[in-house]
């Protein structure tokens, strides 16, 4: 069993596997006893017992143990999270199906199901429902689901393009031989054949049908009676009815030595239907595949420095707080903060951004980038399923399953159309037994196949599976649904200043004193007022700590400032407004005051000028924005003239500044009553708006909950990322368009064609399965937009 792998007793200084966690308790307690010389005078291995439970079960009971979860399970608030691959999935109606059942289980969440990638975002609540009750759910309507790791997936996507090409390959081989016969057959209707050479041509045509209907043909009964059996109908459906009921109707005749023979239709749409499928499994994976590879680039060892010095271990071993050495030219293992050393780090892999990012002592590094520069040792802060690396991949799994509205109607409307299809054959059926019954069954045959909604199902999730891949490239991550139907919608957007406009590395300019203190000690005091901020102005006062002055009874005035008690003396930091101090409209430097509190009256000490520079590509984005037909604001908690200085430099004629987060949420609202806005933020006071806004973007260097409230995440801090992402919103929602405008034009154009006789039954499948390649193909042209 998989859980082997995670059970190990050290023994004779030896890993050794154990198959379960009774094995390793026990082993355990024989080595601790001081009892090994059990094993090293052993003759003959311990015997294994047989189980008492089945072994579908004790397989899912082991994805409960912690142990076993910390490879694929994240955790947050008693809220698990988990990516699922599910074996089985053929269209939409399959997705939704087992949306449909998940969700009927007590403590689930959040359940989202891709068909185009075939895995499955589950969220659930730990205290109410295991990993394994999900997985038994799943087994008990006919798929197989197991968590989603990147080599198993591999391993199993060939064994399955290996078993699909082998049902392929009967098909196309059985096809060949089977219309050469039917030729012969053919040409019975000019020539006289006589009956005994049609009926061996029919009976040597039957045996090599047989096996591509039994063998071949299985995944579409499969998937046919999974939905039967849940009372639901899908795509699947109308082709098995038409494979077995052409079989059948010809063996029939075959044996009786009467009727019409339809081996070759039977032979030939089975494996161009299967010949689809299979393109459609490539797309799959080509489109999905930008996750996987996310997976590869972190890896697998790391050099461990201790007190004993350093050595090389699996990196799956390595603990929260660990301190690893990571040389030049290698990967860095995990996350964590430098702690000795100085060098530029390539996080091209996670940013899409080639130049190195310089990094000092307390700069955070990721897993999967690349030291460049120098030696560097770093403290481990995140493991597994905690990493960036990890939760970029989570998010990407979110939008990629997350479906726009366009995509949830054309879900609908596939579940719809197939019963509307088999409502249809039915009446075909009858009206030509009346007109002409030999024509009947081949008609109905035609309708079945022709008018297929699997073209219809592909033409949203494929297209927004490459969308997200091409994000990931850019270092755009999307958090929300509807990303890829608001962006294009967007023609009003709002910028924060500090922190997205500009870099947000502030540091500390001239320093005037106003009354009785020195710079160093006004210095000293807002330090300890801000040692416990992450503010990007906390960051610039920390190199100007004392470690004999503490700050007590802290307390942060979100959008203003800090106020809190030094030696028994109140002060505070932060804009004109929340110190009290007057300010000089004219002025274009950005400051902010330390005051304190004498008698209830405040007094202002010191000012500060702050220093930030704009980002180098702030004023191409606004540009290409205006291009775009898109309107520009600022809005800023920033009283200063400084807002006004960078207003002008940017080319953006609307500025609000010295607002609240509560007056940016106005702002936002009163805009929103006119058009669509869009809110750039990057900090805590930025959360409420960015929540309010019709699409929100936060920037990578921005707080949590900032990008917790956000739509997008900008990871490597180009705001020109934005323009391109509306550019590729703008492509998807074109391309969606284009794809359920064939696949309802398709049916709409062949099945007045197919009903009123005028498509043969292998025209049909050759017609269904063209129609499904053109929608997955126009999707594919996503990822090849050059970013």
């Amino acid at each position: 069993m998989l859980t082997g792998q995670q059970f190990v007793t050290r023994i004779n200084e030896r890993d050794e596997l154990m198959c379960c966690p009774g094995c390793q308790a026990v082993s355990q307690a024989i080595v601790d006893a001081g009892l090994l010389s059990y094993y090293k005078f052993r003759t003959e291995p311990g015997s294994k017992q047989n189980a008492l439970v089945p072994e579908t079960l004790t397989q899912f009971s082991a994805y409960d143990l912690p142990e076993v979860q910390q490879d694929f399970v994240h955790s947050v608030d008693n809220i698990e999270s988990v990516s699922l691959s599910i074996d089985g999935i053929t269209c939409a109606a399959c997705a939704w199906l087992i949306e449909h059942k998940v969700k009927q289980l007590n403590g689930i969440v959040q359940v989202l199901v891709n068909s185009t990638t075939q895995r499955a975002m589950i969220s659930w609540d730990k205290r109410t429902l295991k990993l394994s009750d999900i997985l038994g759910q799943i087994s008990r309507i006919g798929y197989q689901a197991a968590p989603y790791q990147v080599d198993e997936q591999e391993i199993n996507n060939k064994l399955n393009s290996r078993k699909f090409l082998l049902r392929l390959g009967l098909a196309g081989f059985a096809t060949m031989q089977v219309m050469m016969f039917a030729l012969a057959l053919y040409t019975g209707y000019f020539t006289d054949l006589d009956v005994q050479y049609r009926d061996y041509f029919r009976w040597v045509s039957m045996i090599f049908a047989t096996p591509v209907v039994l063998y071949s043909a299985q995944p579409f009964y499969f998937s046919a009676m999974r939905t039967l059996l849940s009372g639901k109908l899908n795509m699947d459906v109308s082709v098995s009815i038409a494979i077995g009921g052409a079989y059948i109707a010809s063996c029939f005749a075959t044996i009786n030595g009467t009727g019409e023979v339809y081996f070759e239709s039977v032979s030939m749409f089975t494996f161009f239907l299967l010949l689809g499928r299979y393109f459609e499994q490539k797309a799959r994976q080509k489109a999905s595949v930008s996750s996987s590879n996310l997976h590869k680039l972190v890896p697998l060892t790391a050099h461990l420095v201790s007190e004993n010095g350093q050595e090389e271990i699996p990196a799956k071993k390595l603990r929260l707080n660990d301190v690893i050495l990571v040389k030049p030219g290698e990967i860095v293992a995990a996350d964590g903060v430098v702690i000795e050393g100085h060098t530029s780090i390539n996080e091209a892999m996670l940013t899409g951004e080639q130049m190195p990012i310089e990094k000092t002592v307390a700069s955070q590094v990721y897993a999967g980038t690349i030291n460049v520069d120098q030696p560097i040792k770093v403290s481990v802060t995140a493991l597994g399923q905690d990493q960036l690396v990890a939760e970029i991949i989570r998010l990407q799994e979110l939008a990629s399953n997350t479906k726009p509205a366009i995509a949830l109607l054309a879900d609908k409307l596939s579940r719809y159309f197939s019963g509307t299809i088999l409502t249809i054959a039915a009446i075909t059926y009858l009206v030509w037994h009346q007109i002409s019954p030999e024509d009947a069954f081949w008609v109905t045959l035609s309708v079945l196949v022709a008018t297929c909604p699997c073209a219809l199902a592909l033409a949203t999730p494929t297209a927004v599976t490459c969308a997200t891949a091409i994000f990931t490239r850019l270092g755009i991550i999307t958090r929300k649904a509807g990303v890829f139907e608001k962006l294009p919608l967007i023609k009003h957007v709002v910028f924060d200043k500090t922190g997205t406009l500009t870099c947000g590395t502030l540091s500390i300019g001239q320093t005037q004193c106003i009354a009785d203190i020195t710079q160093t000690q006004a210095l000293a005091i807002t330090a300890a007022l801000e040692a416990g901020s992450r503010h990007p102005i906390a960051a610039a006062f920390a190199e100007f700590a004392d470690n004999a002055l503490v700050a007590e009874h802290v307390h942060h005035e979100v959008g203003f400032g800090v106020r809190g008690s030094i030696d028994g003396t109140e002060y505070l930091i932060g804009n004109a407004l929340f110190t009290g101090a007057s300010v000089d409209p004219l002025d274009p430097t950005q400051k902010i005051w330390l005051a304190r509190l004498c008698n209830e009256q405040l007094e202002v000490l010191t000012s500060f000028d702050i220093k930030d520079n704009i980002r180098q590509d702030s004023k191409a984005t606004v540009e290409m924005l205006k291009q775009q037909g898109c309107s520009i604001s600022i809005a800023s908690g920033d009283n200063s003239g400084h807002v006004h200085k960078l207003a002008k430099e940017l080319g953006i004629e609307d500025v609000h500044s010295g607002l609240t987060p509560a007056g940016k949420l106005a702002l936002v609202t009163q805009l929103q009553k006119h058009t669509r806005v869009a809110m750039f933020g990057d900090g805590i006071n930025d959360a409420p708006v960015l929540a309010g806004a019709d699409l929100s973007v936060a920037m990578g260097s921005g707080s949590a909950i900032a990008k917790n409230s956000a739509d997008l995440i900008l990871l490597g801090d180009h705001l020109s990322r934005f323009t391109q992402a509306v550019a590729i919103a703008k492509l998807t929602t074109q391309i969606i368009k284009q794809n359920l405008a064939w696949a309802l034009g398709y049916n709409a154009l062949i099945l007045p064609l197919a009903v009123t006789g005028h498509v043969v039954p292998y025209i049909a499948a050759i017609g269904m399965s063209a129609s499904s390649l053109i929608v997955v193909a126009n999707s594919l042209r996503l990822l090849r937009v050059k970013v």
